[in-house]
């Protein structure tokens, strides 16, 4: 396969071609979930990017080492250091304890990305899991001379960083000046902070946070780790420092990577990550998604509006990572469509071969067609341009079995599970099959009138016929092929 993938680096802010550091193994780290509240579609358009770039890399021949972690403590409603943390507040809205949260909202997190097909990550890892490597990773900022104590807890210095010469705004581009100016206009910061965007790396169980039921002894006092800290001890651990791939939200590039950055850089003196991805936000109609907006949909939602969560993902396909999605009811229909007809289409295919069409060699693989979609899923997960690349390969001329199996290669990175469609035995009712010989009957004395009849009530039934020399097949609706 050719590995000669290009990827978007948010940190040179240009397409690169994507070196790893130890061939073919790739670290890949991807923030994962606070599990407060269930996660919605937005937090999925993130996660379904990063599964799609963990698998166009794992069909150029890499194997992936994928870290996501868990956010069980520390994330506060304010990103300036304030607020409540996010599970001690749904622990007291839902009267559970924050053990019982963090344990719910996790499971229902991996069923969500079970629904979705995104492949599960080979690390888990919860914050609550490394609190003692925390508390040495900020003994090691602390002999480097870049923290300081206040009444409230252990904070990162900024200003000594960058008077190490280190450059605090690198992953943004922004200067130090207009990070602070913008952080005083936007935030309530604590008042003991040096400057606005410094940020906790241990808060103490006192004021705001005593009644704070996760607590940890720490050298500097009874606490909790700050958000940001976790992703740094937890990338290192598991993937080493530097490793390859980064990736989140939009959203995270401004403070949680900022931060990460800066916190691992003065660690170890060395780049936490090669290559930063992002992901862009997801709107509904056109507006932005929120509780106050009534339109937070999560995955559950989709099936109880009768759609296949696959179809969400289909979805996503159509607009690149690093464009807004609009998302709308009327467009994850179409996606439903596209997706069945990619299912029938298999599943035609198979109706008219005695045997099975599944993938048996390389030799079945159109090399044009699988040379085509590669250049565009390595062109920085240009997949809007793979699905045209798919949608081109059935409509083409090419034999049943080279069209089967070069779709099953593509499915390894469009991960919609297409094999099934090949063993799946669809349930024909007994109503149908009798107007199926019906008409058969017609269509072979040349009563075409009746026979179009009685096709139009077949299709009522949501069964459609095609007519083939070994007789007439059952499908599903009309697949277009």
């Amino acid at each position: 396969m050719d590995k000669d993938v290009r990827l978007y680096n948010t940190l040179s802010r240009k397409k690169e071609i994507f070196r790893p550091i130890n061939p073919p193994q790739v670290g890949l780290y991807t923030c994962g979930p606070t599990v407060y509240l269930y996660a919605h579609l937005g937090n999925f358009r993130t996660f379904l990017f990063e599964d799609f770039l963990r698998r166009v890399l794992e069909c150029n021949g890499y194997q992936v080492k994928h870290v996501m972690n868990i956010t069980d403590v520390g994330h506060l409603t304010s990103d300036a250091d304030t607020g409540e943390d996010k599970l001690e507040k749904s622990a007291q809205r839902e009267g559970k304890t924050v053990w019982e949260i963090a344990d719910f909202y996790t499971k229902v997190f991996l069923q969500d990305m079970e629904r979705l097909n995104i492949l599960k990550p080979n690390i888990l890892p919860k914050a609550t899991e490394h609190i003692n490597e925390q508390i040495e990773f900020i003994r090691k900022l602390e002999k480097n001379g870049l923290t300081y104590q206040t009444s409230t807890g252990v904070y990162f210095d900024t200003e000594s960083y960058e008077k190490k010469g280190y450059d605090y705004t690198v992953l943004t581009g922004q200067k130090l000046d207009e990070k602070i100016i913008g952080a005083r206009e936007e935030v309530v910061t604590e008042p003991e902070k040096k400057t606005p965007v410094d940020f906790a790396l241990w808060l103490f169980t006192v004021g705001s946070f005593a009644k704070h039921v996760m607590r940890w002894d720490s050298p500097w006092g009874e606490g909790f780790p700050g958000w940001h800290l976790e992703c740094s001890v937890m990338s290192a651990k598991y993937l080493g420092q530097p490793f390859d791939i980064h990736t989140g939200g939009e959203d995270h590039v401004t403070i949680h990577h900022t931060n990460e950055i800066a916190q691992s850089v003065g660690a170890y003196d060395k780049p936490l990550a090669n290559y930063w991805l992002h992901g862009k936000f997801m709107k509904i109609d056109g507006r932005r998604m929120g509780k106050s907006e009534g339109n937070l949909y999560l995955v559950t939602d989709l099936e109880r509006h009768g759609f296949d969560p696959l179809s969400f993902r289909y979805l996503c396909l159509t607009t690149h990572y690093r464009q807004t999605l609009n998302f709308t009811w009327e467009s994850l229909k179409a996606a439903q469509q596209s997706l069945q007809k990619l299912r029938r289409f298999l599943a035609k295919k198979q109706n008219n071969n005695s045997q099975s069409l599944r993938l048996s060699g390389s030799q079945e693989i159109d090399n044009i067609f699988a040379k085509r979609f590669l250049q565009a899923t390595n062109d920085d997960l240009n997949l809007p341009q793979a699905l045209a690349v798919t949608w081109e390969l059935l409509k083409s001329n090419l034999a049943e079995k080279k069209k089967v199996a070069t779709l099953l290669v593509f499915d390894q990175v469009l991960g919609f599970d297409l094999a099934k469609s090949l063993e799946e035995k669809v349930e024909i009712p007994t109503a149908v099959r009798t107007l199926v010989n019906k008409r058969e009957k017609e269509r072979q004395k040349g009563n075409w009138k009746k026979s179009d009849e009685l096709r139009e009530q077949i299709k009522k039934l949501c069964f459609t016929i095609e007519d083939t020399p070994q007789g007439p097949c059952i499908l599903p609706p009309s697949s277009d092929f």
